[in-house]
């Protein structure tokens, strides 16, 4: 298209154009000049429509093919559309970037603050109570599933180079030496509870059930212990939560509010919502009634057990004092503010002259320390 100059007046524009009237979808060829007295762009189309638009009311839209051409609507019109094959035009254009004024703010307010409500009360109320029901109807092989699946995804999400999971520790000794603790405990409990326990390669300092009667140690955390009974105290109180079913509960809330949040936001496909729901697993932290719950059955059970309920305090109270080098473990009991009512609970939960009975030997405790080996 060929675009001439108009007289000396350099901004005197003559041009043709492509014109939408937004009322049919057939365009129609206008013949455009810029009017320098009243400074409006105007025309007659071929169909013998007028087109009279000020310069300062006219709107630029994206161009959503080659971004070649120039995209004009106007500014009170959003259905009227010129197309120009360049955009000699655009520096006369003084507002073709300025948003459009919103129209009924109030009741656009309104609706935004409903909608972010309506949200909150799916992820809060809605979705807890759902997933506090649907826990109760999951089949044993199904919560099984569920488990297994979310921890070979924790697996892969704790691997730095994403290539290799996290191995499963499996030093014949140390398994050995596992196996006597969980016996110990299983002993104890109210009914036997099929466990499937087991520790990754990974310097966190942390421990957490999974659905379907899972339980997870890491490395981390048996390093640090000093003693077999803190790991033993700190093993019942995750049977505390399976026996609760706490882990499913959990891994049913936190996949149905990421899986509404992924909705909004368009995570369709759910890649991030798995990597969340494996962090959120491994930092799970359950109500404060659930942890009072698995505090006073591990108390029981430790003592049934012939192990003090104290080794539980003292498991707190050290990885407390290190701070921020306990990682998750630390973070997930600090988030409850009655950490410290809650170690003096296992304290006291120790009788007075009570005479335990060592989980694990000298050797044993060595062997397992070193089931990553």
């Amino acid at each position: 298209m060929t675009i001439l100059r108009v007289g000396a007046a350099p901004q005197s524009f003559l041009a043709t154009a492509t014109y939408f009237d937004g009322a049919h979808a057939v365009p129609s060829q206008v013949t455009l000049t810029v009017d320098e007295d009243t400074l409006c762009l105007v025309g007659l189309t071929e169909t013998g429509r007028d087109i009279r638009w000020p310069l300062s009311d006219i709107r630029e839209v994206p161009d959503q093919a080659g971004g070649d051409q120039l995209v004009l609507q106007l500014a009170d019109d959003p259905v009227q559309r010129i197309i120009l094959p360049d955009h000699v035009l655009a520096p006369r254009l003084p507002n073709r970037h300025k948003r459009p004024k919103v129209a009924r703010r109030g009741p656009l307010i309104t609706w935004a603050l409903t909608a972010v409500a309506s949200v909150a009360l799916i992820i809060f109320v809605l979705v807890p109570t759902m997933a506090n029901q649907l826990a109760r109807f999951i089949p044993p092989e199904g919560e099984r599933a569920l488990g297994e699946i979310t921890l070979n995804q924790i697996r892969s999400a704790l691997d730095q180079t994403g290539l290799n999971p996290v191995p499963v520790c499996d030093n014949p000794d140390g398994l050995a030496a596992l196996a006597k603790m969980e016996t110990r405990l299983q002993d104890a409990l109210p009914e036997m509870q099929t466990l499937t326990v087991s520790v990754l390669d990974h310097e966190m300092i942390n421990a957490f059930a999974l659905p379907g009667n899972y339980i997870v140690f890491f490395r981390g955390l048996i390093e640090k212990a000093q003693t077999p009974e803190e790991v033993a105290a700190v093993f019942a109180h995750e049977i505390g939560h399976v026996v609760s079913r706490d882990p499913t509960r959990h891994a049913l809330r936190s996949a149905g509010s990421l899986g509404v949040l992924g909705l909004i936001f368009g995570d369709f496909a759910g890649g991030a919502v798995v990597l969340l729901l494996a962090e959120r697993l491994i930092e799970a932290q359950y109500s404060q009634d659930a942890e009072s719950q698995a505090d006073a059955f591990a108390h029981t059970v430790l003592l049934d057990a012939r192990i003090a309920p104290s080794a539980l305090a003292t498991m707190f109270d050290r990885f407390r004092a290190l701070g921020g080098d306990a990682g998750p473990f630390v973070s997930h009991f600090l988030s409850h503010p009655s950490l410290g009512d809650r170690i003096q609970a296992a304290r006291d939960a120790t009788p007075a002259g009570f005479e335990a009975v060592p989980v694990l030997s000298a050797q044993e405790w060595r062997a397992l320390q070193n089931i990553c080996d």
